[in-house]
């Protein structure tokens, strides 16, 4: 309970010296923002001389000190933009080395495919000419018959001959 109370006293005595108003704080605030004021000041005459803006009122000697800054910052700035530029390249030619890698796999999965399906075609040719005898286009088969006896288109001239003589 006691270190609750503590930091009470803490924070309430901190918010009273914030909103508590005084007289050397007061002048010290004062010169502060003039101070910040006159630093504003330089910053903006300095920003418009950047910007090629009232060089007039400069002297040769602050031109060239402008020169100067003004030249060192453009080689940061190439530096800079080389820099995003080079890695850029690199950025794109590892995904360019991917999309080949990438490009190789799939060429040799449709290699694969059509061989795959060369040999299935070659096998179904092969079964398909096993099944069908050409010859059997040209020349019907001779259907069995019921005949007690012998079929005279299986003998040859001499076997019939010999056959007659049994008459």
């Amino acid at each position: 309970m006691e270190s609750i109370l503590e930091r009470y006293e803490g924070y309430s005595y901190a918010e009273r010296q914030l909103t508590a108003p005084d007289p050397d704080s007061l002048a010290s605030w004062t010169l502060e923002y003039a101070k910040l004021k006159a630093r504003l000041e330089i910053l903006q005459k300095n920003q418009r001389h950047y910007a090629g803006e009232e060089l007039n009122t400069l002297s040769l000697k602050d031109l060239q000190n402008l020169e100067q800054q003004l030249d060192g910052a453009l080689k940061h700035i190439r530096s800079r933009k080389n820099q995003a530029m080079y890695e850029s390249i690199s950025e794109l030619q590892k995904k360019d080395k991917a999309l080949k890698e990438q490009n190789n796999l799939l060429s040799k999965k449709v290699k694969e495919k059509e061989n795959t399906l060369a040999n299935l075609q070659a096998q179904w040719d092969q079964h398909q000419s096993h099944d069908i005898n050409p010859s059997a286009f040209f020349m019907p088969q001779a259907l069995p018959s019921l005949n007690i006896g012998l079929v005279l288109s299986t003998f040859s001239s001499p076997d019939l001959n010999a056959l007659n003589i049994l008459h």
